[in-house]
């Protein structure tokens, strides 16, 4: 797994009762997809006006596992778990360091989108132009061919640990 977000909860991110609430653990994952996407990928947002295409999310399953209280100091660490043909799956954790706990886990599913179609690109050329392959993803091999990937490939290896 791959460390790709530090926050704390702050006390405007925590509802009547000191808990952080569902929009603010939405926020962290989301902040921490674009850490994943741009470790894994390259990518950045700026991509985008490049590039005319962006990673859309297209399902989110969530389990709050313990609550987050204000001045708790969280990390999320994720792991690319498959490579389909038109999408992603990415598991992220947030773990609670001060009380040694999961927080949160977030199952995410994430579809390469042409901007200007309006539809998911087929082909996730990322992917494979960096010769990631779903099953060694699946299998948790290492990345096949080094001479394909980006400068850093110990990110890569790392995120699909």
């Amino acid at each position: 797994m791959v460390l790709v977000q530090k926050n704390v909860a702050h006390p405007w991110m925590c509802d009547v009762l000191g808990h952080m609430t569902t929009r603010h653990y939405i926020a962290m994952f989301d902040d921490a997809a674009y850490h994943m996407l741009y470790t894994v990928f390259g990518w950045i947002g700026a991509s985008d006006a490049e590039n005319k295409i962006a990673w859309a999310d297209v399902q989110h399953v969530i389990d709050y596992k313990a609550e987050v209280s204000v001045g708790d100091v969280l990390e999320i660490d994720s792991k690319l778990t498959k490579i389909g043909n038109k999408s992603i799956t990415i598991h992220y954790e947030m773990k609670n360091l001060g009380k040694n706990e999961v927080a949160a886990t977030l199952q995410c599913i994430c579809v390469l989108f042409d901007l200007q179609t309006r539809k998911s690109v087929k082909d996730l050329y990322r992917i494979k132009r960096t010769s990631i392959k779903a099953s060694d993803v699946n299998n948790q091999k290492e990345v096949k061919n080094d001479a394909a990937l980006p400068p850093d490939t110990s990110a890569l290896r790392a995120a699909t640990r």
